[in-house]
């Protein structure tokens, strides 16, 4: 028995050795195989976010965003397809209309080099069911249904056409001088939607372009601009939004907002830069209030961007927050049905609540500090401990309320998916902390969820459980060896 298990372990062993073999040499023969454009560029996984470093011309950083992120792509674009047609009630047809007559004619050309380059490096992968229509709508995704729709059924049927407006998304702070403990730029962001499309919310993209400044952000598979918009650039630029709830405007013959907020984030060194960008060519989609902090100059401000009327504020010792609320009276009456008189919505309970937390913490705001007010969970306008799409950390599939003004039913699966913070001292080496998933840390399952709500059955084969996951760190050629260290 002894001499018949060691000739087996010596032709175990040897053919563990052989297979051992073959795989490497696979693995080499497939490196070997990799397209030239892929050259410098490289992805690996922390703490379940993508980090990608994409660097060279435009169609060299779609190349390998496209050849790098194949499979999130394609499985982003399915979960986008199911979400979009099924809310607007119209078919994907529409969605590559808009993006082929409406989007591509006002697209620059670099932009759309790189779009050209995201559809071919997912062919070259074999995703063989996208083309460059399908990859200019997926970029468009928040665009297409609220804002060009509504324009398109206001100019149909007139005011009677007018829905509730976008949703909310998102929560955000931007502070610096007494407010912060070493008096410099603190700026905190969590990103709110569906957990559908959030819990795919998960790249952390490092671009080094051929032209402009290197620049690092969260986003999404297959966009080329961060989407969430939370990012900072080598300029000493960092950059937030959240969006303006209730607003109505669209101008088809504008800028994309997705092309303006990348090429912003791209090219500017100061807050003037920004607004300048973001201005130029705007057709009033995904309508922000930008909070913008320069590094360099210790400056931070607010720009509110609708379509006919914005407005900035700016201050070398002050903060600005944003919880979808917008603050110019002009653009309030204008431009939105947003009602600031109503203390129980989402975005004035969330407003009330960042004025606490910056009178009480004023000097000791930092990155840890964000952390904090990000996954907090007192709503300001019950005074109670609890999560709900009141908190910061917002949990509207907790609560039977959904956000009505929004067009959030009752206990809609949606709410905070990511968080994301800087400060001074992290954005001048172009770091930052992360977590994907709910910013309190706390998981969201799927199966226990659809058996208490059925009604969102629809959405079963693509929604995903949403685990709780650390805090991380990452910067600009990062690589995976690095620290994960993240704070709390």
């Amino acid at each position: 028995m002894r001499h018949n298990f060691r000739n087996f372990f010596s032709v175990f062993f040897l053919g563990g050795i052989i297979c051992l073999g073959h795989s490497l040499a696979a693995s080499t023969s497939s490196t070997s195989k990799q397209p030239p454009q892929l050259h410098g560029a490289y992805r690996f996984e922390r703490a379940h976010w993508i980090y990608v470093h994409l660097q060279g011309t435009p169609r060299q950083i779609g190349f390998q965003h496209g050849y790098l992120l194949a499979p999130e792509i394609d499985d982003a674009f399915h979960a986008i397809r199911l979400e979009n047609t099924h809310s607007t009630h119209r078919d994907w047809a529409f969605f590559r209309d808009t993006a082929k007559n409406i989007y591509w004619p006002h697209i620059e050309t670099q932009y759309r080099e790189e779009l050209q380059g995201i559809a071919d490096g997912a062919k070259a992968h074999g995703i063989h069911d996208m083309d460059l229509w399908d990859v200019v709508a997926l970029n468009g995704f928040m665009e297409t249904p609220d804002y060009y729709l509504p324009y398109l059924e206001h100019r149909a049927r007139g005011s009677a056409a007018l829905s509730a407006g976008p949703p909310g998304h998102c929560s955000a702070f931007v502070a610096t001088g007494d407010w912060t403990r070493d008096h410099r730029p603190v700026i905190a962001h969590s990103m709110w939607t569906s957990f559908m499309n959030g819990e795919r919310w998960r790249i952390i993209f490092d671009i080094a372009p051929q032209h402009g400044y290197h620049l690092l952000m969260d986003g999404f598979p297959g966009k080329i601009d961060s989407g969430d918009d939370f990012g900072i650039n080598a300029a000493g630029i960092e950059i937030t939004e959240t969006t303006i709830t209730g607003f109505h405007g669209f101008d088809p013959n504008g800028i994309p907002e997705f092309v303006r907020a990348r090429k912003a984030m791209q090219y500017s060194a100061s807050i003037d830069d920004y607004e300048r960008i973001m201005l130029a060519g705007n057709n009033g989609g995904y309508a922000n209030d930008w909070l913008i902090a320069d590094n360099h100059a210790n400056e931070v401000g607010r720009l509110e961007l609708g379509l006919k009327v914005h407005r900035l504020w700016r201050s070398k010792n002050g903060y600005f927050v944003g919880s979808n609320f917008p603050s110019d009276p002009t653009l309030i009456k204008e431009e939105t049905n947003f009602n600031p008189n109503n203390p129980a919505s989402s975005d004035n309970a969330r407003h009330t609540r960042w004025k606490q937390l910056m009178a009480q913490y004023k000097g000791q705001i930092d990155a840890q500090m964000a952390q904090k007010f990000l996954a907090d969970h007192f709503d300001a306008y019950s005074k109670k401990e609890g999560p709900s799409e009141r908190t910061l950390c917002g949990h509207v599939d907790t609560t039977k309320r959904g956000i009505p003004e929004w067009g959030y039913p009752p206990y809609d699966p949606a709410g905070a998916v990511n968080a994301k913070t800087t400060d001074s001292s992290m954005a001048s080496k172009m770091s930052i902390y992360a977590r994907i998933g709910r910013p309190c840390g706390e998981d969201f399952l799927v199966q226990p969820f659809l058996a208490q709500h059925p009604q969102f059955a629809w959405e079963k084969s693509l929604l995903r459980d949403m685990k709780g996951s650390p805090w991380a760190s990452f910067q600009g050629n990062d690589r995976a060896a690095s620290s994960t260290s993240g704070g709390n």
